[in-house]
């Protein structure tokens, strides 16, 4: 099976990196900037189980695709959603696969208006990663999953055939028979990990140590978890557990990479994670959304760097 990743980023990167480690058909799709950077000093890949380097990693741009692949994988920012669509265009055919690992809902109606609905696939990661000065990927924990299904439900001969490329790669793959679902409960999650660290401009273990902050982590949770639930996605009694626990960990030391963005003044996904979850809001709830403010908090550092952008 041939495996175009789009991106060589932290991770697109990772990823393709433990795919080509387990000797897997992986190219990246990158641009000339990184094409140069990874024909000098190659793909490098550093985590807490070792470090992987590929001297010679295989990199294709896009007015270079001479024919489809079987899967592409899509781990782009949302933002970059149109202009990552135009370049891996060629490389879908009839039958192509594909996986994007955005964060969020919106990107899937923006896919299937673009290409067969029928194979855009639903998916997710969980990995805390990044590129550093040199250009390496850095995996920051031991935590690198993946989740992928069929959005129609059920475990079809073709999700069968991609896990067996995906799986025995070194890093973690569950195949959802209700990937919807898996994605929602990861964008409750991540969405309230991402306002809740972006107003309070600290992690979990300092926005609890501080009066009040508690209230403010599951007042944001709640409201995420209340819009799941009017959009028939209500997350099970475990995963709301488990994200109780997590937003009460006072040896937290977790932030969301929206926060790591917006002080190092780089774009943020605010639209995608947080606007598109607000606009599905059916039933607002009683009293002061603090879903609302954050989101106006991440619209105000929008609205700021474009103008100092301009200046």
């Amino acid at each position: 099976m041939r495996i175009l990743i789009v991106g060589a980023g932290a991770i697109g990167g990772y990823f393709g990196a433990r795919l080509l480690e387990a000797g897997r058909d992986v190219t990246f799709l990158v641009r000339e900037r990184r094409a140069a950077r990874l024909r000098e000093g190659g793909l490098k890949v550093r985590t807490p189980q070792g470090d992987l380097t590929f001297d010679d990693p295989p990199i294709v741009l896009a007015k270079d695709i001479g024919a489809p692949f079987d899967l592409v994988v899509l781990s782009c920012k949302a933002y970059d959603l149109q202009g990552a669509m135009d370049s891996f265009a060629p490389a879908v055919g009839p039958d192509t696969a594909i996986l994007p690992l955005l964060n969020g809902m919106a990107h899937l109606d923006a896919l299937d208006a673009r290409f067969d609905p029928d194979n855009v696939l639903g998916g997710q990661c969980s990995i805390a990663a990044t590129l550093n000065r040199d250009g390496d990927i850095v995996q920051m924990s031991n935590l690198h999953a993946m989740v992928f299904g069929d959005r129609k439900g059920g475990r079809p001969a073709r999700i069968d055939a991609i896990a067996a490329q995906l799986g025995n790669a070194r890093f973690d793959l569950t195949v959802s028979e209700n990937v919807l679902q898996s994605m929602w409960d990861k964008w409750v999650f991540l969405a309230t990990l991402a306002t809740g660290t972006c107003l309070m401009r600290a992690p979990i273990r300092d926005i609890l140590a501080s009066p009040g902050g508690a209230d403010v982590l599951q007042r944001l949770f709640g409201e995420c978890l209340n819009i799941a639930a009017q959009n028939g996605y209500a997350l099970s009694d475990a995963a709301v557990a488990r994200g109780r626990s997590f937003f009460t960990d006072s040896e937290s030391l977790m932030t969301a990479s929206m926060l790591r963005d917006l002080e190092s003044g780089a774009p943020i996904e605010a639209d995608h994670i947080v606007g598109d979850l607000i606009a599905r809001e059916r039933a607002p709830l009683d009293g002061a959304s603090l879903l609302k403010v954050a989101y106006a908090h991440l619209k105000a550092y929008e609205a700021r760097r474009a103008r100092e952008a301009q200046a």
